[in-house]
Parts: structure tokens; C-alpha cells; sequence
């Protein structure tokens, strides 16, 4: 039976992954940071585990139960966009310190604790790694300062996850921009519903191979600039 984990699973399009993958079949072990997330994952047929990605200690607990486990696919997910600024507006320490913690410091302690669970996935063969990261995070494709702090959060879980790249031998490690969705985040105008973008997301997945290792697409694959 095919693995996937899913960190930050609570609601959107975490919960959606997992509503997905257990719906094909899937073996699915999921952490979110309430109990209330724990209770909608277990509801789902998850084995649900209870972790705050930003505290070091429930990381580092994370990976001990984690133990000689092995994922075909593991998604971080967990992410906030912050304060929703109009242009590049100083920012105070408070909501730095909450951005960063959440959006950087979260994916560079729990990414490099994964990977060797992912390098043995596929039977063997080696799974997919990735980040639900923004494209509002390329630097390359910037045409916008909205937001800033998010955008440079992004920036930095995108070296991150390239960082991690480049330790992975059997894994594939990707960034994914999940579309405009109805979330929390996105709002309710937003182009896609979570239904959609994670459906794109897991055919990306399922195809990808070592030559898509350290790179950033769009939910439906198409590659998007760093």
C-alpha cells in the first residue's frame, strides 16, 4: 500500500490531500498542531499525529514516531501569509518573527528530519519531496510587492527546499505553487478549489522523476522560474 505524510493537514488543501490519497487507497500519516485537526484527520482514516511544525522539541518528537517509516510521497504544507501589505512598507519584529518561524524556519528543521524517509520510498526507488510553497515567492516572476513578507518567506522555503535538494540520492524534491484557491488564504473569489489544485498537485507527483529534483512548478506542472 502506497504512503504518503502530510505536514499541516489540518484544513485546505492539507486536509485535501489527505481526503484524496485516502480516497485512491493510500496509507496516509498526517500531523496538524490542534486537536481539532487531529480529530478531522482521524475522521478521515489518517493516522493523525499532533505537532507544531515552528516548536523544535515537537519536530524533533515528530521524527522519533516517524521512525523506520517510508513515504512514496511527503507534502510540508503548513504556512500563513502575514500582514497584507500594499508595497515594500517596513514590518514590525512580531510579524516577522511569526511569518518566518511558520513559513522558513518550520520547512529547514522538519525537510532535512523527512528526506531519509522519502529516499527509501517507491520500494526503494526513492519519493517525492515537496513544499507548497507560492509564486509569489519567484523572484523571477516578480511583478508585485504585495504582501512582502510573505514573498520573501517564500523565497526563502524555495532555498530551502533546493538546500534539500541537493542532499536527496534516491528522493525527488520539488516546490509547488498551488494556484489561486479557495482557502482561508486564498479567499472564496479564488480561481481554484482546493479539489482542483490538489488533484493537479498529485498527477505531478505521481509522474515525477529525478530529472524534476530541486525544481519549482505551478499545480498543473508547468515549471516556474526561482
Amino acid at each position: 500500500m502506497p504512503t504518503a505524510l502530510i505536514l499541516g493537514a489540518s484544513r485546505g488543501i492539507g486536509l485535501e490531500f489527505v481526503r484524496q490519497y485516502r480516497a485512491d487507497g493510500w496509507r496516509v500519516v498526517a500531523a496538524a498542531r490542534s486537536d481539532e485537526g487531529v480529530a478531522a484527520l482521524q475522521a478521515l482514516g489518517a493516522e493523525a499525529h499532533r505537532a507544531d511544525l515552528t516548536d523544535a522539541g515537537q519536530v524533533a518528537g515528530l521524527g522519533w514516531k516517524l521512525d523506520g517509516e517510508s513515504f512514496d510521497v511527503a507534502i510540508y504544507n503548513a504556512g500563513v501569509i502575514g500582514p497584507r501589505t500594499e508595497g515594500a512598507q517596513p514590518i514590525s519584529r512580531e510579524d516577522f518573527d511569526g511569518v518566518m518561524h511558520t513559513n522558513v524556519l518550520g520547512p529547514m528543521m522538519a525537510l532535512p528530519l523527512i528526506l531519509p524517509f522519502v529516499e527509501t520510498g517507491r520500494g526503494g526507488k526513492g519519493g517525492v519531496l515537496a513544499v507548497l510553497s507560492s509564486r509569489m515567492g519567484s523572484i523571477g516572476a516578480m511583478e508585485s510587492n504585495r504582501s512582502w513578507l510573505y514573498r520573501v518567506s517564500k523565497a526563502a522555503a524555495n532555498a530551502a527546499l533546493k538546500a534539500v535538494s541537493l542532499d536527496a540520492r534516491h528522493a525527488t524534491c520539488i516546490a509547488f505553487h498551488p494556484g489561486w484557491v479557495q482557502t482561508d488564504m486564498g479567499g472564496p473569489g479564488a480561481d481554484l478549489t482546493p479539489q482542483q489544485s490538489v488533484a493537479g498537485m498529485r498527477r505531478v507527483l505521481a509522474d515525477a522523476t529525478r530529472r524534476d529534483n530541486g525544481t519549482f512548478h505551478n499545480y498543473d506542472g508547468t515549471p516556474l522560474p526561482w
